[in-house]
């Protein structure tokens, strides 16, 4: 069975905004003269991909007051997400460097963002009760309390209004080692934010990381993980996962695999012999599980997450142009690519 529901429900996301600085045709960023640039972040691309899908979204985050601030709303209004929850203030936009890698070689990425207009937000400057008040999914990722003391304040309290309000919070608990320098603890902070959350999008390494623990990466592993994370946060009813095979930088394999509370579930591999972008993909990846959640039973979640994550790979920038269409003909294995006409 497929259909669940026909509603489409408001998505609130909170997170950074950057603007991507990558040299064209795969150079390394000493041969380059050119730069291409495009905004995005983990929780913005969500967004994004969310309002292509045809779902309400607003996003919150704070910007530069200045005309890259200007543009990157300028992206935000284009994608079709409301910037109304959008600040302009006196700190500049987080920026992110990325050399795009090709077969064997690597991509990379070196951030600009220890004191963006993000990093100064404040739990004070959020009207989050006027925000969530007609929401029906809040979605978070670990990125964003990780930036700051700030970040990690907004988002709580955001959290906190969240579940006096039952809306069904979503978390992509990625961990970034390089980002949290402001004296918190990863695990603890994460604990504490996923606790107020409902639906984890993650597997057995972001499982590991925040109970500290080493379970094995295969199929027992993540059910055995899983449901040693449901012990440890009961709030948390479904864990979804995404599964990456790096054969190069060019050619990739994904599967999506699920723990629903009672069973587990997976999905099809896809492969994708010929990347274009692998930034954003897990974004993709995490946009399709919450449009699925509101309209599908959890197979056909994991499978229009998996087909979203693939397609990501296939054009330039951080955000999934992608129609709800484009995604079923993968899921219904339409995989050719053959031109329409």
């Amino acid at each position: 069975m497929k259909t669940k529901k026909s509603h489409k429900g408001k998505v609130v996301t909170f997170g950074e905004v950057l603007m991507r600085l990558s040299p064209t045709e795969n150079r390394k960023l000493q041969q380059a003269s050119n730069l291409d640039f495009f905004f995005g972040g983990t929780e913005m691309n969500v967004a994004a991909s969310l309002a292509y899908l045809g779902v309400e979204v607003q996003h919150v985050t704070n910007v530069s007051k200045d005309f890259v601030g200007e543009s990157a709303i300028a992206a935000l209004r284009k994608f079709g997400i409301d910037v109304s929850a959008v600040k302009k203030v006196d700190h500049p936009l987080g920026i992110y460097f990325l050399e795009v890698g090709s077969a064997m070689r690597s991509s990379q990425i070196s951030y600009n963002r220890l004191h963006s207009s993000f990093a100064n937000i404040t739990a004070e400057s959020v009207d989050w009760e006027n925000i969530l008040e007609d929401a029906d999914y809040f979605h978070w990722a670990g990125i964003s309390p990780a930036v700051s003391e700030g970040a990690y304040q907004t988002l709580k309290r955001g959290l906190e209004i969240a579940r006096e309000k039952k809306i069904t919070v979503t978390t992509d608990p990625a961990y970034r080692s390089n980002l949290w320098n402001y004296g918190r603890k990863s695990n603890d902070v994460l604990s504490e934010l996923i606790d107020l959350s409902s639906v984890f999008i993650g597997g057995v390494n972001e499982i590991n990381e925040i109970l500290e623990s080493d379970y094995a990466f295969d199929e027992e592993g993540f059910v055995v993980a899983s449901k040693a994370l449901i012990t440890a946060h009961p709030s948390i009813k479904k864990i979804f996962d995404k599964v990456r095979t790096s054969v190069s930088s060019s050619w990739q394999k994904v599967y999506g695999r699920a723990w629903t509370g009672e069973k587990y579930l997976q999905s099809e591999e896809l492969e994708v012999r010929d990347v274009v972008d692998r930034i954003g993909t897990g974004d993709a990846y995490a946009a399709g599980i919450l449009y699925g959640l509101q309209f599908f039973d959890d197979q056909h979640v994991l499978n229009f997450a998996n087909a979203a994550c693939a397609l990501k790979h296939t054009h330039v920038g951080d955000a999934n142009l992608v129609s709800v269409e484009e995604v079923e003909e993968v899921v219904n294995g339409n995989v050719s690519g053959r031109i329409k006409r």
